[in-house]
């Protein structure tokens, strides 16, 4: 019984360390961006985030004021 536990137990040990050895040689394989190219991609999240929310706040009042009146007119 103690010797199949060791021999589970070498097994996931073996499989983390194989795991993170493969993680570290993909990783060396990545393309990250330069300091520039971060900035610009990330003012333009930001600027399509700003457009996106006044825009659904936009259809979002409208929606509101024609319910509103659909509810006058009903009621």
């Amino acid at each position: 019984m103690t010797t199949e536990r060791s021999e589970e137990r070498k097994g996931v040990v073996a499989t983390v360390t194989e795991y993170i050895r493969d993680v570290r040689v993909e990783m060396s394989k990545v393309s990250w961006p330069s300091r520039a190219e971060l900035r610009e991609s990330t003012m333009v999240v930001i600027v399509m985030v700003i457009l996106i929310s006044i825009f659904i706040g936009i259809v979002d009042r409208g929606l509101s004021y024609a319910f509103e009146a659909l509810v006058r007119l009903a009621g």
